[in-house]
C-alpha cells in the first residue's frame, strides 16, 4: 500500500528496523537522515536512543497518549523520562495529550499542542472514478440507501448483519449493506459470516457480475478504496467502537456529508468524538452488551433514514467542525523547520518557534 501511494513522493518505502541497536544503527547510517518525524506513539528506545548518538534530531508528529497507554508508560516512569529525553520537539494533538507526555518527562519547553493533522487529511470530501465504478457496477442509487459499515473487527459483522435483518424488516424503502473488514486475513471469516446469512451478497473482489446490481450485501475486501465509497452512503457505522479496540477515523465520512455512527469505544480518538458528540455532529451508542448493540444499532440507522432534517443537521455540524479545526499541519511543518538546523542549535531554534507561536489547543 505505501510503494502504490508514496510511488512518487519518496525516495525509499522500507520496514521498521527491528528495535536492536546493531540493527538501527546501521538503517541510520544507511539513510542519512536529517531529521526524523515519529508519527502518533512510536516510541521505540533504542531507535530514539541512537538517533540521538547520532545527533539526528526527532519530532514527535501528531502525537497523542490515550488513557490506557498513559497508565501503562506511568509504571515504567523513570525508563519513559530517559526515551522522551531523545525528543526535540513533542508536537501533540490535544493539551490532554501534552500534560500527559509533560508528566513522563517530556521538557514543558519542547513540547507543543497544535491540533489534529487528521482533520486536514479528511478535510475534503473523497470522489473519483473508483466512485464512479461502484455506483455504475452495483447500481447504487438514492433510491436504495446504502449503509456502510466500515473497519469493522470482530464481533461487529455479525452485530450488523442482525442489525440490518431488523432494519429491512422495518424500513418502507429496499436498504443495501457495504461490509469492509478492518484486517484482509479476516475476510474470508466474514464470507463464512454472509454465506450463513441467507441475504444475497457479493464480492468487490470478484470479477463483474450482471447480478451484482441487485445484491443486497457486498464485501468490501479490497485495501485503500473505503474513501471512495463514502459519498455514496447514506449512513456510516465506524467500526472498531463496538468491538473494544479503540475505534476508527469518523472524519472522512464526515467530509463526505454523511451522518456518523460509532460505539462507545473510541480511546483511539477520544478528543474528536468527544468533539463531535458535544457539538451534536455524530451518533455514539451507549456501551451494552452485542445483543442489544443490536437493537440501538438498528434504530440509530433507522431514524437517521427516516429524518433528512436531522441527517443535515449532524453533516453541516460535523463540516463545521472540520473547517474550525483546521491547520494543525501547517502549524506542524513550520515547527518542523526548526529541525532542519543543525543539531547543535535545534534547542535554540525551536524556543524561538515557541516565542512567535502559541499553541492551538
Amino acid at each position: 500500500m505505501a510503494h502504490d501511494v508514496f510511488k512518487h513522493h519518496t525516495a525509499k518505502v522500507f520496514y521498521f528496523p527491528f528495535d536492536w541497536r546493531w540493527i538501527v544503527r546501521r538503517t541510520l547510517k544507511a539513510i542519512n537522515a536529517d531529521t526524523v518525524l515519529v508519527l502518533e506513539t512510536e516510541l521505540w528506545p533504542g531507535f530514539l536512543r541512537e538517533c540521538s548518538d547520532q545527533q539526528i534530531p526527532v519530532a514527535l508528529v501528531n502525537g497523542r497518549l490515550s488513557e490506557q497507554s498513559f497508565r501503562r508508560y506511568r509504571l515504567i516512569k523513570p525508563f519513559m523520562r530517559q526515551v522522551l529525553s531523545s525528543l526535540d520537539l513533542a508536537i501533540m494533538q490535544t493539551e490532554r495529550d501534552a500534560k500527559r507526555i509533560r508528566s513522563l518527562g517530556m521538557a514543558p519547553e519542547k513540547t507543543f499542542v497544535f491540533g489534529n493533522m487528521k482533520f486536514d487529511a479528511g478535510a475534503t470530501a473523497h470522489a473519483d472514478s473508483l466512485t464512479s465504478e461502484f455506483r455504475q457496477r452495483f447500481n447504487l442509487s438514492d433510491q436504495s440507501p446504502l449503509i456502510v459499515a466500515a473497519s469493522t473487527h470482530d464481533p461487529e459483522e455479525v452485530v450488523v448483519l442482525n442489525s440490518f435483518r431488523q432494519i429491512i424488516s422495518r424500513s418502507k424503502v429496499k436498504p443495501r449493506l457495504m461490509i469492509a473488514p478492518r484486517h484482509p486475513e479476516r475476510f474470508s471469516e466474514v464470507v463464512d459470516l454472509l454465506n450463513a446469512s441467507g441475504l444475497h451478497w457479493v464480492r468487490r473482489s470478484a470479477a463483474p457480475d450482471a447480478t451484482d446490481a441487485q445484491a443486497t450485501v457486498i464485501l468490501l475486501d479490497s485495501i485503500g478504496e473505503l474513501p471512495s465509497v463514502y459519498s455514496l452512503a447514506s449512513v456510516v457505522f465506524v467500526g472498531g467502537s463496538i468491538a473494544q479496540t479503540g475505534g476508527h477515523n469518523i472524519l472522512e465520512p464526515a467530509a463526505a456529508g454523511v451522518p456518523v455512527i460509532v460505539g462507545p469505544h473510541t480511546y483511539n480518538f477520544q478528543s474528536i468524538v468527544e468533539t463531535f458528540v458535544k457539538a451534536k455532529a455524530i451518533v455514539q451508542l451507549q456501551p451494552m452488551s452485542d445483543s442489544a448493540s443490536i437493537v440501538e444499532l438498528a434504530d440509530a440507522v433507522l431514524e437517521l433514514l427516516g429524518d433528512q432534517q436531522r441527517c443535515r443537521e449532524l453533516t453541516g455540524m460535523a463540516q463545521q467542525l472540520m473547517s474550525e479545526n483546521r491547520g494543525a499541519t501547517e502549524r506542524t511543518l513550520r515547527a518542523i523547520n526548526s529541525l532542519l538546523a543543525t543539531p547543535a542549535t535545534v534547542g535554540e531554534s525551536a524556543s524561538s518557534f515557541r516565542a512567535k507561536s502559541a499553541p492551538v489547543a
